[in-house]
């Protein structure tokens, strides 16, 4: 899949002396959903921000397909639609008319068809001659998606697009981003709900402290790293786990009705079958038993946590 997103060497500087960006090489694919991950004040907002020419960066290089940043921002940024995480809103134009300005200011002429069919997708269209300061919070996020939209970009970021909105509107919102994507629209999203991220991305980044420290597929790096959880539930409770089990590094529940193994999802070899003849051996008995895989969110907190 081709590139359309090109980062090389870029770093950020504040006048403060803060480094909000270290060396970043990042290729994002044309057409795809691509994750940025990463705890409160790690780069996140700070790279969207460069990569759309809103800030400037302190070295390095950002291009959109082929359009240089800083060099040729018209074209690139025209590219780009963004969704940033603050309702700013006029508060006294009307849904109909803060859309057409948002076209206008990236010299597109006027597609009144495609304005109607923005607002129509995201439930907009009822409310298009209201004035913005009588809607409610999740119809503004809608207007914001609307407002980076109507310029038909090719690129769309999406900063935390679903913080503080209702269920409903979030399950719209990725219905239009999965057939944005079809159409060959490439999404960028942060978020904190790591659960949408595992439903929705292709590819997934995790930045920590201004770096980028894993970029994978998603189902690969949930093979790669996740881990397996077999829980036994026990026929009669433990008070402890017997010394000659310690090598299995078990956890108990604390009601001790429950025996917890966790094993590589990777490993030649899980352990289950000489586990279960020990605990046998052991005189443990158990009536059921179940497996769970790691989430995403499990696999980006110990990133995060052995990157500290």
């Amino acid at each position: 899949m081709p590139t359309i997103i090109s980062i090389k060497k870029l770093s950020k500087t504040y006048a403060s002396g803060l480094h909000a960006l270290r060396n970043i090489d990042l290729d994002i694919r044309r057409g795809e959903i691509f994750a940025l991950l990463g705890p409160n004040g790690a780069g996140k907002t700070t790279l969207i921000s460069t990569i759309c020419g809103i800030v400037r960066p302190s070295a390095g290089s950002v291009s959109v397909d082929g359009h240089d940043i800083v060099a040729d921002y018209r074209a690139a940024r025209s590219m780009i639609g963004l969704v940033p995480q603050e309702l700013t809103t006029d508060a006294f134009e009307s849904v109909w008319a803060t859309v057409s300005f948002s076209r206008g200011l990236f010299g597109k002429s006027p597609n009144p068809a495609h304005i109607e069919k923005v607002l129509r997708d995201l439930s907009l269209w009822d409310k298009k001659d209201q004035r913005i300061r009588t809607l409610s919070g999740g119809m503004k996020r809608r207007l914001l998606i609307a407002k980076a939209l109507s310029h038909e970009p090719r690129v769309l970021f999406l900063d935390e697009p679903t913080a503080g909105v209702d269920v409903n509107l979030r399950r719209d919102m990725w219905q239009l981003v999965r057939v944005l994507r079809d159409s060959g629209v490439t999404i960028i999203l942060t978020t904190h709900y790591i659960e949408e991220a595992e439903e929705m991305a292709d590819r997934v980044g995790v930045i920590s402290n201004g770096e980028i420290i894993l970029v994978e597929n998603k189902a690969e790096l949930m093979h790669k790293l996740g881990k397996k959880k077999l829980s036994l539930l026990l026929k009669q409770p433990l008070h402890h786990v017997p010394p000659a089990l310690a090598g299995y590094q078990l956890k108990l529940s604390d009601d001790g009705n429950e025996l917890i193994y966790t094993y590589d999802t990777q490993g030649e070899r899980t352990g289950i079958v000489r586990l279960l003849d020990d605990l046998n051996q052991a005189g443990i008995r158990f009536k059921d038993l179940r497996t769970s895989e790691s989430s995403l969110e499990d696999i980006f907190v110990n990133l995060v946590r052995d990157r500290q």
